[in-house]
Order: structure tokens, then C-alpha cells, then sequence
């Protein structure tokens, strides 16, 4: 486990004390559960970014193969 030291908003810090009081967690474990959820928050949008850009090349090669193969049928008609 890693120590680091932490600035956190005024309002931030009381609001979160006040939710700790509530529900009886220690402040170091709803931290740790906060950025673990933020990050995977993060990875999931990260990870839609990531498919949007390979959609768009997969999408784009799709499109040259439906052209071939339009091409293919086109010359099959003409025969």
C-alpha cells in the first residue's frame, strides 16, 4: 500500500465527513473505493473511445470490400 499526501476542496472534505459519520467507514477506505470506481469509470470510457476508433477502421476496410464485391457482381451481370 502507498502513502500519499492529499489537498482536497474545503467543501469536498465536509461533505465527506459528514457522509462518513452516516455510514461508519473509515476515511482511508471510502478514498481507496472512490478512485477505484472513478477508475473504472475512466477505463470504460478510455476503452469506448478506443472501439469508436477502431469501428471507424473496420468501418471504412467494410466499405472497400462491399465496393469490391458490388464490382464482382456487376461484371457477373454483364456476362
Amino acid at each position: 500500500m502507498k502513502t500519499i499526501s492529499l489537498k482536497i476542496d474545503d467543501a469536498i472534505f465536509d461533505d465527506t465527513k459528514n457522509i462518513l459519520e452516516n455510514i461508519k467507514k473509515p476515511r482511508n477506505r471510502y478514498i481507496n473505493e472512490a478512485i477505484e470506481y472513478y477508475n473504472k469509470v475512466q477505463n470504460r470510457i478510455l476503452l469506448q473511445k478506443k472501439m469508436h476508433f477502431e469501428s471507424k477502421l473496420v468501418s471504412e476496410s467494410s466499405m472497400e470490400v462491399l465496393s469490391e464485391f458490388e464490382q464482382i457482381d456487376n461484371i457477373n451481370e454483364s456476362i
